[in-house]
């Protein structure tokens, strides 16, 4: 063997060393044992409610005579199970808005900790709403449960962020996403007759929210807080290193502290910009516009029909008792493509997978309006009408799915992201809101074209994304702030843009 062939291969290994230590046994701990008690239950909870819709309903209306005399009438009756199923999204607002404060006094780690109360007296009011005679207490569970998954999509991700190295940072992010959809996949699950999907045991399927929250309860104590935390807001030294050790699996982690301690002497002197003062920037307004419009596409394209999809499907002449084992394969589906959207984004970029994920979803949903008005007129019509809502599915997860939560920290310098964040959080806890309230009025109004609205929403946004979106795949921010400076037409002075000379030079440069 020659001398750089030696080289070769004693680079490879310690390559190889490099990324065993880079995924070390405490890194992976974390991130499932994280993402097992917090975003694995914001998906479980969006499609738990689905399987026992007519078991829930049945149980306001008997409450209802019980306690009035008389049965209970169709409108209130809708709206009560309307807002049953949109009182998640208040209380994940309100829990976005809680988590800045919650995590700067007890950071990233008890954050969680705590958050995992919520859970479990959720389930717990959930659990026992049947046996109390209190819808009630249903109602004011999913609220809490609301508030868990709108900290815990805030607080998780910023905690595995922090805990990972640079070179997988992004892969250790996915661990978020693919848990809410393996969630939803396991509510469905549970959601079958054969389980908990029956009269006499639907209330355990809420119940059963309480085992991840436990898990992660007895678990995340003996796993250390974010190094970044401890460095920026405790000045914990000697405990960040001893974090960055377990996590790493190395114990030189010199470079990474001081890779922290850099990055808190420099934002010493760095103004957070509020929210009216984001609105108001006109630097940023094309930035903050196309957020607003990705985040409210994102909700309000028509993927709340995860409430809804059982009744969708008997509309499209399913047997009433194949129509469980048919929604349990959406969530396959969506498990699939999100992760096929990971695998591809880097290589076909944002602006494609939006654009094209949008324009595949307004064909569907031409297609399955189609097929609902016309089910009657032949006996494959209603199975087509099954494949499109697996097709629009799988559109919306191969590419709007995930890709709005990576535009708005590529869009906005360190200092902006904090208030562009809170906007984004905002519009979309109240679009999912909006849809999980209005959608049951609209189908009920509209009949078989109600998709015709979520169709129009689509092709909207497809159409907002191919004459504005720049691609951001692989640029700078000063790239794609240029991107947008003609639209904007003003450019940021040079003080309020980062450092290097890329944004000097864009900030120059006329229109």
């Amino acid at each position: 063997m020659t001398v750089s062939e030696q080289d070769s291969t004693d680079s490879k290994e310690s390559d190889s060393v490099k990324e065993k230590l880079d995924w070390s046994c405490w890194l992976i701990v974390a991130s499932l044992v994280g993402a097992f008690g917090s975003s694995f239950l914001y998906g479980y909870n969006l499609s738990v409610v689905n399987a026992p819709t007519l078991y829930i309903k049945s149980f306001y209306n008997e409450s209802w005579e019980r306690r009035h005399g008389h049965p209970i009438d169709q409108d209130t009756l809708t709206l009560l199970w309307s807002v049953t199923v949109s009182i998640f999204a208040i209380g994940g607002l309100v829990g976005t808005l809680l988590v800045k404060r919650i995590g700067k006094v007890l950071g990233r780690k008890h954050t969680l900790l705590v958050n995992n109360g919520f859970a479990i007296s959720a389930a717990l009011l959930m659990a026992c709403s049947l046996q109390a005679g209190a819808f009630e207490m249903l109602i004011v569970g999913r609220f809490i449960m609301g508030v868990d998954g709108g900290i815990a999509l805030s607080a998780l991700p910023m905690y595995l962020n922090e805990i990972s190295p640079k070179a997988i940072r992004g892969s250790l992010g996915q661990v978020t996403a693919i848990f809410i959809c393996v969630g939803v996949f396991v509510g469905q699950l549970l959601g079958l007759p054969e389980l908990l999907g029956k009269e006499s045991t639907w209330p355990y399927l809420f119940g059963v929210i309480a085992v991840p929250a436990l898990v992660q309860l007895v678990t995340l104590p003996f796993l250390p807080e974010s190094p970044h935390y401890l460095l920026f807001e405790k000045h914990d030294q000697a405990g960040a290193e001893k974090a960055f050790r377990t996590f790493l699996g190395k114990e030189d982690v010199s470079r990474e502290v001081e890779e922290v301690l850099a990055e808190s002497r420099l934002q010493r002197n760095i103004h957070l910009v509020s929210v009216l003062e984001l609105l108001r920037s006109p630097f940023v307004r094309w930035q903050v516009i196309t957020v607003v419009v990705t985040m409210a596409s994102y909700q309000l394209c028509g993927l709340n029909i995860w409430f809804y999809t059982n009744s969708i499907f008997g509309k499209a002449g399913v047997p009433p008792e194949k129509i469980p084992y048919i929604t349990l394969s959406t969530g396959g589906i969506e498990t699939l493509a999100a992760i096929f959207s990971g695998l591809v984004i880097e290589r076909l970029g944002r602006r494609p997978l939006l654009t094209g994920g949008f324009g595949l979803m307004t064909l569907f949903f031409g297609i399955l309006t189609v097929t609902l008005t016309l089910q009657d007129h032949a006996p494959w019509i209603p199975y087509l009408s099954i494949v499109c809502i697996l097709a629009i599915i799988a559109s919306f997860c191969s590419g709007p799915g995930g890709i709005p939560f990576i535009l708005t920290g590529e869009f906005f310098q360190q200092p902006q992201r904090p208030a562009a964040f809170i906007i984004a959080g905002t519009v979309n806890w109240l679009s999912n809101f909006a849809v999980g309230l209005l959608f049951p009025f609209i189908q009920k109004s509209l009949d078989t074209y109600c998709f015709l609205v979520f169709a129009a929403i689509c092709l909207t946004g497809a159409i907002y994304f191919y004459f504005v979106l720049p691609e951001t795949k692989n640029r700078t921010h000063a790239e794609i702030s240029q991107a947008f400076a003609k639209r904007n037409k003003a450019y940021p002075p040079e003080e309020n843009t980062d450092s290097s000379v890329s944004d000097n030079k864009v900030a120059r440069r006329p229109e």
